[in-house]
């Protein structure tokens, strides 16, 4: 798996808008979706490379496709 550093939790909100993801709910944690996929969002500041990734995964895209909506 390609090397993911730490994302602040707002840039990261704005990649998956970018995807096509809209805000659910929000609270300690944000809950998006695309309509098909739901992904949770720690408000954490950054968020560690080991849960980005799997938040990534989870929606559905690659690493690299993540990377370049950052």
């Amino acid at each position: 798996m390609p090397k993911l550093s730490g994302v602040n939790h707002q840039r990261a909100v704005k990649a998956f808008q970018k995807a096509g993801f809209w805000i659910v709910r929000e609270g300690k944690h944000i809950t998006m979706t695309n309509g098909e996929r739901i992904i949770t969002i720690p408000r954490a500041n950054p968020v560690d490379s080991f849960t980005m990734g799997g938040i990534v995964k989870d929606s559905g895209l690659t690493i690299d496709e993540f990377k370049k909506l950052l």
